[in-house]
């Protein structure tokens, strides 16, 4: 009987190795999958000149637009609007001298145009 106790532990533990192998057999796959995201994620390194160059690009994308901004308000100073325009505007609707100014000279100083514009 003494035998058939220790073979009964023996299958035991053995079941229990059997228990653990299979876990870290199980966590192992997931370390194999981690390693092929790394290695494609190390495979698309950017470079460092890559970034440059699209800096570079937004750098001038900008001064391009702040200079076509800088030109368009240049020629909206060129239209020439009326006080009086301007001055019922501001009454009437209760918006601020700039904005109004702004709106008539957006529409070359026409004033129906621009109450459209601002009550739309």
């Amino acid at each position: 009987m003494a035998d058939e106790e220790v073979n009964g532990d023996t299958d035991e533990i053995q079941h229990e190795k059997d228990k653990t192998q299979k876990k870290a057999a199980k966590h192992d796959s997931g370390v194999a999958d981690l390693e092929k995201v790394t290695d494609y994620a190390e495979e698309k390194e950017i470079s460092s000149q890559d970034i440059s160059g699209a800096l570079s690009l937004i750098g001038d994308r900008r001064n391009k637009e702040a200079a076509e901004r800088l030109e368009k308000e240049k020629e909206l100073q060129k239209v020439s609007v009326k006080k009086d325009d301007i001055e019922l505007i501001v009454k009437e609707l209760e918006i601020s001298r700039t904005l109004a100014e702004r709106t008539l000279r957006e529409h070359s100083g026409d004033l129906v145009a621009a109450l459209i514009t601002l009550t739309n």
